[in-house]
């Protein structure tokens, strides 16, 4: 169990752009992880890839410290800078044998993730085992923790309320949207194209909405995100010329001033009179007070949207202690697991040496006595000799792994 290892670098001690300096692509992975393996002697190899976390899953009789943490960072990523590597190895978290289990059970389970209960998580370290398996870097042991660590997830997913209720902001300002009936061939424009806003466009994207304009006070950022909704890119200075009339209007920038006036806003409407949306999602609000208390819009802000992703997440906090008790069982019954197949792989030269002991009585010792059977007689020794032969080796293993657990 020792052998395990992870080498874990998240969000919790490193900043995103050096974790993000880790990443390989799959293309990068298919060459540079056999050669990781091959050079740094590892048994099992899989590599892990999130937004906010690069972890090494390895199983290896190496001690794994900062010198050999710092050069498996360069071998990573060969233009990292000695200083880079040295902060990655110094703030690294490695993780071993039991513990090392425990950490991966975390990791599947959103428990160590930035946002706690996110189920994208499984489906990640799924997908990054296949990858990895594919690549034949991965063995027995590794194939035994990742099903368990599926399984624990799933549990904890089902059983607990962990992911029951979302905490982000983008996506509860998306749930309030279509609860308002939102039809997909709403005209969406877009005030900022920074990160919460991409965040909320994906969830756009996701149930297939299609009508997108985006503005920015740099039109290449506007460009960038209308380019992922194929939608058109405005320089926000020409915000008040824009004819196309919307349906939802959801603005996100770190101006300090009000950028939806009532001006800006009427000019959007072009004298429509349908009730509108805005979702305003900036601190402080970019939406004139004015204007969000227009009876002809649903206003959708921040605060009220932070105040129930907070006790959301405290929901979510209040299960930990419910997963925390499934993932110390699991651990422990991964324990049972490892062990028994141990005994099976020690047990893998039995039935060899069963069948050997049986060609040599039936083709040696007792070769003259089965010669004057007939053969009949001959077709029923032959089955009772084969049916005694996996009896026997079942038996053995049965009662091996008895022993076993009965001396824990």
């Amino acid at each position: 169990m020792n052998s395990l290892k992870v080498i874990a670098f998240t969000h919790k001690s490193l900043p995103l752009e050096l974790i993000g300096k880790l990443h390989l692509t799959q293309e990068d992975q298919s060459f540079i992880l056999p050669e990781l393996k091959v050079r740094f002697g590892f048994t099992e190899l899989m590599f892990l890839s999130t937004c906010n976390r690069i972890e090494l899953l390895l199983t290896s009789a190496t001690e794994i410290n900062e010198t050999l943490v710092a050069d498996i960072a360069l071998f990573l990523n060969k233009t990292l800078s000695t200083e880079e590597a040295q902060i990655l190895a110094q703030t690294a978290a490695v993780h071993q044998g039991k513990l090392a289990v425990e950490h991966m059970l975390r990791v599947a389970s959103s428990l160590d993730s930035m946002v706690v209960g996110e189920r994208e998580i499984i489906t990640q370290v799924r997908k990054s085992y296949d990858f990895s398996h594919a690549l034949g870097l991965t063995g027995d042991f590794l194939r035994l923790l990742i099903k368990q660590t599926i399984i624990t997830a799933k549990e904890i997913y089902t059983d607990t309320d962990i992911a029951k209720n979302p905490v982000s902001v983008a996506s509860l300002a998306y749930r309030q949207l279509r609860h308002l009936g939102i039809k997909n061939d709403a005209r969406i424009v877009f005030v900022g194209s920074g990160e919460t806003n991409t965040v909320l466009a994906s969830y756009f994207q996701k149930h297939e909405f299609s009508n997108f304009t985006v503005f920015n006070r740099t039109q290449a950022h506007a460009e960038k995100l209308a380019a992922i909704l194929h939608g058109k890119a405005i320089d926000l200075a020409s915000i008040m010329n824009f004819e196309g009339g919307f349906d939802v209007l959801v603005v996100c920038t770190s101006s300090s001033q009000s950028l939806i006036t009532p001006q800006v806003y009427e000019s959007l409407l072009r004298n429509e009179t349908s009730k509108k949306v805005i979702i305003d999602l900036s601190l402080p609000a970019n939406v004139d007070e004015a204007v969000s208390k227009n009876k002809q819009v649903h206003y959708i802000d921040i605060n009220s949207l932070r105040a129930q992703a907070e006790a959301n997440l405290q929901l979510r906090r209040n299960e930990i202690v419910k997963c925390e008790e499934i993932i110390s069982t699991k651990a422990s019954d991964f324990d049972s697991l490892y062990a028994e197949r141990k005994i099976e792989l020690a047990f893998g030269e039995v039935p060899k040496q069963v069948k050997a002991i049986k060609d040599l009585a039936v083709n040696e010792i007792f070769a003259k006595e089965i010669d004057l059977l007939d053969l009949h007689s001959k077709e029923v020794l032959e089955k009772v000799l084969t049916y005694m032969e996996k009896k026997y080796n079942a038996v053995a293993i049965k009662t091996a792994k008895e022993v076993f657990l009965s001396n824990k």
